[in-house]
Protein backbone atom coordinates (compact mmCIF):
# COMPACT_ATOMS: atom_id res chain seq x y z
CA UNK A 1 0.00 0.00 0.00
CA UNK A 2 3.02 2.57 0.82
CA UNK A 3 4.50 1.90 -2.30
CA UNK A 4 1.78 2.40 -4.20
CA UNK A 5 1.60 5.88 -2.62
CA UNK A 6 4.66 6.33 -3.12
CA UNK A 7 4.33 5.58 -6.75
CA UNK A 8 0.87 7.77 -7.36
CA UNK A 9 2.72 10.92 -5.93
CA UNK A 10 5.82 9.99 -8.75
CA UNK A 11 3.22 9.72 -11.47
CA UNK A 12 1.04 12.81 -10.74
CA UNK A 13 4.16 15.05 -9.97
CA UNK A 14 6.34 13.88 -13.24
CA UNK A 15 4.04 15.35 -15.47
CA UNK A 16 3.60 18.50 -13.62
CA UNK A 17 7.39 18.95 -13.54
CA UNK A 18 7.93 18.80 -17.06
CA UNK A 19 4.92 20.83 -18.26
CA UNK A 20 6.15 23.92 -16.21
CA UNK A 21 10.03 23.15 -17.58
CA UNK A 22 9.80 27.18 -19.33
CA UNK A 23 9.05 28.29 -15.37
CA UNK A 24 11.27 26.56 -13.95
CA UNK A 25 14.52 27.30 -16.47
CA UNK A 26 13.70 30.79 -15.96
CA UNK A 27 14.02 30.17 -11.95
CA UNK A 28 17.69 28.10 -12.90
CA UNK A 29 15.71 24.42 -12.52
CA UNK A 30 16.30 21.96 -15.10
CA UNK A 31 13.51 19.57 -16.00
CA UNK A 32 16.36 16.53 -16.39
CA UNK A 33 18.07 17.98 -13.18
CA UNK A 34 14.74 17.21 -11.27
CA UNK A 35 14.43 14.24 -13.18
CA UNK A 36 17.55 12.59 -12.40
CA UNK A 37 17.41 13.67 -8.82
CA UNK A 38 13.74 11.88 -8.98
CA UNK A 39 15.03 8.72 -10.19
CA UNK A 40 17.77 8.78 -7.56
CA UNK A 41 15.63 9.23 -4.99
CA UNK A 42 13.41 6.58 -6.21
CA UNK A 43 16.54 4.37 -6.28
CA UNK A 44 17.82 5.66 -2.61
CA UNK A 45 14.42 4.48 -1.77
CA UNK A 46 13.99 1.33 -3.87
CA UNK A 47 17.48 0.22 -2.13
CA UNK A 48 16.34 1.33 1.69
CA UNK A 49 13.08 -0.82 1.35
CA UNK A 50 14.80 -3.59 0.16
CA UNK A 51 18.28 -3.61 2.48
CA UNK A 52 16.88 -1.33 5.07
CA UNK A 53 13.20 -1.27 6.00
CA UNK A 54 12.34 -5.07 5.34
CA UNK A 55 15.36 -6.44 7.92
CA UNK A 56 14.24 -3.35 10.50
CA UNK A 57 10.64 -5.27 9.96
CA UNK A 58 11.84 -8.51 10.18
CA UNK A 59 14.09 -7.42 13.73
CA UNK A 60 10.71 -5.64 15.14
CA UNK A 61 8.69 -8.59 14.43
CA UNK A 62 10.96 -10.94 15.64
CA UNK A 63 10.92 -8.77 18.93
CA UNK A 64 7.29 -8.39 18.69
CA UNK A 65 7.23 -12.38 18.75
CA UNK A 66 9.82 -12.63 21.75
CA UNK A 67 7.58 -10.28 23.46
CA UNK A 68 4.80 -11.87 23.17
CA UNK A 69 6.43 -15.40 24.07
CA UNK A 70 7.69 -13.54 27.59
CA UNK A 71 3.99 -12.39 27.96
CA UNK A 72 2.62 -16.05 27.60
CA UNK A 73 5.77 -17.32 29.75
CA UNK A 74 4.80 -15.00 32.55
CA UNK A 75 0.85 -15.73 32.23
CA UNK A 76 1.88 -19.39 32.04
CA UNK A 77 4.31 -18.95 35.43
CA UNK A 78 1.75 -17.16 37.14
CA UNK A 79 -0.83 -19.86 36.43
CA UNK A 80 1.49 -22.26 38.14
CA UNK A 81 2.24 -20.21 40.69
CA UNK A 82 -1.51 -19.99 41.47
CA UNK A 83 -1.62 -23.63 41.35
CA UNK A 84 1.39 -24.36 43.51
CA UNK A 85 -0.13 -21.86 45.88
CA UNK A 86 -3.06 -23.48 45.79
CA UNK A 87 -1.47 -26.86 46.45
CA UNK A 88 0.44 -25.15 49.38
CA UNK A 89 -2.57 -24.37 51.06
CA UNK A 90 -4.36 -27.59 50.79
CA UNK A 91 -1.48 -28.72 52.23
CA UNK A 92 -1.49 -26.33 55.36
CA UNK A 93 -5.25 -27.10 55.62
CA UNK A 94 -4.54 -31.05 55.20
CA UNK A 95 -1.16 -30.14 57.93
CA UNK A 96 -3.68 -28.20 60.34
CA UNK A 97 -6.66 -31.35 59.88
CA UNK A 98 -4.20 -33.81 61.08
CA UNK A 99 -2.45 -31.89 63.62
CA UNK A 100 -6.17 -31.20 65.24
CA UNK A 101 -6.60 -34.78 65.02
CA UNK A 102 -4.05 -35.95 66.61
CA UNK A 103 -4.49 -33.07 69.29
CA UNK A 104 -8.22 -34.99 69.59
CA UNK A 105 -6.09 -38.35 69.96
CA UNK A 106 -3.90 -37.21 72.18
CA UNK A 107 -7.11 -35.65 74.40
CA UNK A 108 -8.53 -39.06 74.11
CA UNK A 109 -5.28 -40.86 75.05
CA UNK A 110 -4.89 -38.46 78.22
CA UNK A 111 -8.67 -38.79 78.84
CA UNK A 112 -8.02 -43.17 79.06
CA UNK A 113 -4.96 -42.61 80.70
CA UNK A 114 -6.69 -40.62 83.61
CA UNK A 115 -9.33 -42.88 83.58
CA UNK A 116 -6.73 -46.12 84.66
CA UNK A 117 -4.76 -44.22 86.80
CA UNK A 118 -7.94 -43.31 88.63
CA UNK A 119 -9.53 -47.05 88.76
CA UNK A 120 -5.93 -48.22 89.15
CA UNK A 121 -5.74 -46.07 92.63
CA UNK A 122 -8.91 -47.14 93.15
CA UNK A 123 -8.08 -50.87 92.91
CA UNK A 124 -4.78 -49.92 95.24
CA UNK A 125 -6.72 -48.45 97.51
CA UNK A 126 -9.17 -50.88 98.13
CA UNK A 127 -6.21 -53.65 98.02
CA UNK A 128 -4.83 -51.20 101.24
CA UNK A 129 -8.53 -51.16 102.89
CA UNK A 130 -8.89 -55.04 102.38
CA UNK A 131 -5.26 -55.58 103.96
CA UNK A 132 -5.75 -52.77 106.56
CA UNK A 133 -9.23 -54.87 107.86
CA UNK A 134 -7.61 -57.60 107.35
CA UNK A 135 -4.56 -56.94 109.67
CA UNK A 136 -7.05 -55.70 112.02
CA UNK A 137 -8.86 -58.86 111.86
CA UNK A 138 -5.49 -60.74 112.53
CA UNK A 139 -4.12 -58.23 115.53
CA UNK A 140 -8.10 -58.37 117.00
CA UNK A 141 -7.83 -62.77 116.80
CA UNK A 142 -4.00 -62.30 118.40
CA UNK A 143 -5.70 -59.67 121.28
CA UNK A 144 -8.64 -61.71 121.34
CA UNK A 145 -6.36 -65.26 121.88
CA UNK A 146 -3.86 -63.08 124.23
CA UNK A 147 -6.81 -62.22 126.69
CA UNK A 148 -8.29 -65.49 126.65
CA UNK A 149 -4.70 -66.88 127.67
CA UNK A 150 -4.66 -64.33 130.52
CA UNK A 151 -8.29 -64.80 131.27
CA UNK A 152 -7.70 -68.71 131.74
CA UNK A 153 -4.95 -67.85 134.04
CA UNK A 154 -6.35 -65.17 135.80
CA UNK A 155 -9.64 -67.84 136.03
CA UNK A 156 -7.44 -70.21 137.04
CA UNK A 157 -5.76 -68.27 139.66
CA UNK A 158 -8.67 -67.22 141.18
CA UNK A 159 -10.24 -70.39 140.89
CA UNK A 160 -7.31 -71.89 142.88
CA UNK A 161 -7.48 -69.27 145.70
CA UNK A 162 -11.32 -69.84 146.08
CA UNK A 163 -10.94 -73.07 146.46
CA UNK A 164 -7.49 -73.22 148.18
CA UNK A 165 -7.22 -76.20 146.20
CA UNK A 166 -4.63 -76.42 143.57
CA UNK A 167 -6.10 -78.34 140.73
CA UNK A 168 -4.08 -79.94 137.47
CA UNK A 169 -3.32 -76.69 136.13
CA UNK A 170 -3.74 -78.69 132.91
CA UNK A 171 -7.03 -79.78 133.66
CA UNK A 172 -8.00 -76.64 134.57
CA UNK A 173 -7.08 -74.82 131.79
CA UNK A 174 -9.32 -77.48 129.61
CA UNK A 175 -12.28 -76.59 131.49
CA UNK A 176 -11.85 -72.96 131.37
CA UNK A 177 -11.11 -73.17 127.80
CA UNK A 178 -14.20 -75.27 126.86
CA UNK A 179 -16.27 -72.86 128.71
CA UNK A 180 -14.99 -70.15 127.04
CA UNK A 181 -15.50 -72.46 123.81
CA UNK A 182 -19.02 -72.87 124.16
CA UNK A 183 -19.79 -69.21 125.09
CA UNK A 184 -18.36 -68.17 122.18
CA UNK A 185 -20.66 -70.53 120.17
CA UNK A 186 -23.33 -69.30 122.04
CA UNK A 187 -22.46 -65.77 121.18
CA UNK A 188 -21.83 -66.63 117.18
CA UNK A 189 -25.85 -68.77 117.24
Amino acid sequence: MRYRVGLAILVVSLPLLLSSCDAATELGISPQGILVQLLSFGLLIALLLKFAYRPILNMLDERSQKIKNSLEQAESLKQETAQAEQRVQEQISEARKQGQDIVAQAEQVGVRVKEEARDQARKEAETLVAKAKAEIRSERDELVAQLREEFVEVAIEAAQKVIDKALDKDTHRQLIEKTLQESGSLKKE
